[in-house]
């Protein structure tokens, strides 16, 4: 337990950390076979005695993320451990399985199509209460890739919404197959085009009908009166349901107002118009390439998509839990400034600034009206979760960095800018695969909300260490 709580997937998890320790620790107690939610939900998150699991399924939730997280470390830090944690489907009770040659363990066994449904079904919808037996499951079941929870999303009108789900909805297709991602769908043509922004993207669709696309969902708190409250937190139910008044003024981003709104429900049906419209160009640009995009939340992602498709996220780690979770290997991050003054006050921060590149980007606003006038944005390229498979992000500090960040990565101008760059700082991809690489863009706006265009700043080449060692990515390290 004190590898896994030191490794680096779980260092900085501190609610995971207090989950995993508690939980190893009442494996051996008395009580083990009974544990029940509330009894966690005291432990571990501070419930009051009169904690009520159906109406506040923060147990749920983080149980999910830490099975989550256990595989992840067993496939990379953990490799080599000689014993394993699990915490088996139908029960909070740790199991302890000691693994004969775990030299020989390079990962979880291949997903099957009893291990896909088992996965979907072992969602935070599908949880067991306290209420259902807690029936061992072995451990040797595992549990594989990642599943995602968004926390935070700019609010943008239903109505757009509904309008713009309706038209991509028509193109939406559901691969089933489960076959290697490296050889999967090889006999797939794109089609023909001398165009500089398809061929800049042909590597990553060349092997993918049904790209996906996912999108932030983040949940906000709803009123009686409609009005939103931001809930930046991790822990949340589902659409519609009662929010604890305790957990409401604890996490929410104005517990203030908060406090005064009466009885609130979770709502995480909004989305950012700058995020729409990035899932609108993406969206058109792989149809003309011969592609069926499949558009998701980022919730919504399962194992066999990350495993089998290549997934455009949209949106920055403020607005999406899955790209805070991805977009972790690269010299530029997201970072709250923790400013008094709340709107606009994110951070892109640059680890490594080379001569000209300054170490923090911000939303700028004018001066005398406060307007916004000038978004920064990300592009990353970063490898998936399986060999051959791409995870790659536009996202913005606002919505509208988002969509500037689409609008660049889709134009002639935008990747030709970006091509050169890459020639410049000897940034290349292998084995037919794409240049891994973050750009920083600034996007220029009208009205605070219009993008008029966007420049590059910097680029960047994508490298990261793995759990062996050895240094990867698209550059010599040397070239930074």
């Amino acid at each position: 337990m004190d590898r896994i709580l030191q490794s680096a997937g779980f260092r900085n998890a501190h609610t995971l950390q207090h989950l995993l320790e508690f939980l190893v620790v009442q494996a051996y107690g008395p009580d083990a076979e009974t544990l029940k939610e509330s009894t966690i939900g005291m432990g571990v998150f501070n419930r009051p005695p009169d904690f009520d699991p159906k109406a506040d399924p923060v147990v749920r939730v983080q149980v999910h993320r830490l099975r989550q997280k256990l595989q992840e470390y067993y496939e990379t830090d953990g490799r080599h451990d000689s014993i394993l944690i699990d915490i088996p489907k139908g029960t909070y009770v740790p199991v302890f399985e000691e693994i004969e040659n775990p030299g020989h363990r390079v990962g979880a066994p291949p997903l099957t199509d009893s291990t896909a449904t088992g996965l979907r079904d072992s969602s935070v919808a599908n949880r067991p209460s306290e209420t259902q037996p807690t029936e061992a499951v072995s451990s040797k079941n595992w549990r594989r890739g990642k599943l995602f929870f968004s926390t935070v999303l700019v609010a943008a009108t239903a109505m757009v919404i509904f309008a713009v789900g309706f038209w991509v909805g028509k193109g939406q297709l559901r691969k089933g197959s489960n076959s290697d991602p490296a050889s999967a769908s090889t006999d797939l043509t794109l089609n023909p085009s001398t165009d500089p922004v398809k061929m800049f993207w042909a590597p990553l669709l060349r092997n993918d009908s049904t790209p996906i696309i996912a999108h932030a969902d983040g949940v906000f708190l709803l009123d009686s009166e409609n009005d939103l409250f931001w809930f930046p937190h991790e822990e949340s139910g589902y659409r519609g349901a009662p929010v604890a008044a305790e957990l409401a003024r604890q996490f929410a981003a104005s517990p203030t107002l908060v406090a005064k709104a009466g009885k609130l429900y979770y709502d995480d049906s909004y989305l950012g118009s700058g995020d729409l419209a990035a899932v609108a160009i993406l969206s058109n640009l792989f149809g003309e390439m011969g592609r069926k995009p499949r558009i998701v939340g980022g919730k919504d992602l399962t194992p066999e998509d990350l495993q089998q498709h290549n997934v455009f996220l949209v949106g920055s780690s403020f607005q999406s839990y899955a790209v805070a979770q991805f977009n972790t290997m690269g010299d530029f991050s997201f970072r709250s400034s923790h400013s008094s003054e709340k709107d606009w006050s994110g951070l892109i921060e640059n680890a490594h600034p080379r001569p000209g590149e300054a170490n923090l980007y911000r939303t700028e606003r004018d001066p005398v009206t406060r307007v916004v006038k000038m978004d920064h944005a990300l592009i990353t390229i970063e490898p998936g979760i399986v060999p051959g498979r791409y995870i790659v992000d536009f996202g913005g500090l606002d919505t509208t960095g988002s969509e500037g960040a689409a609008q660049f990565a889709t134009s002639k101008a935008g990747v030709e800018e970006l091509s050169k760059a890459f020639t410049t700082h000897d940034i290349h991809g292998t084995n037919g695969g794409p240049p891994l690489f973050q750009a920083l863009l600034s996007v220029r706006l009208e009205k605070g909300h219009e993008v008029l265009g966007s420049s590059l700043i910097a680029v960047h080449p994508l490298i990261y260490s793995h759990s062996d060692g050895t240094v990867a990515g698209s550059a010599n390290a040397s070239t930074r």
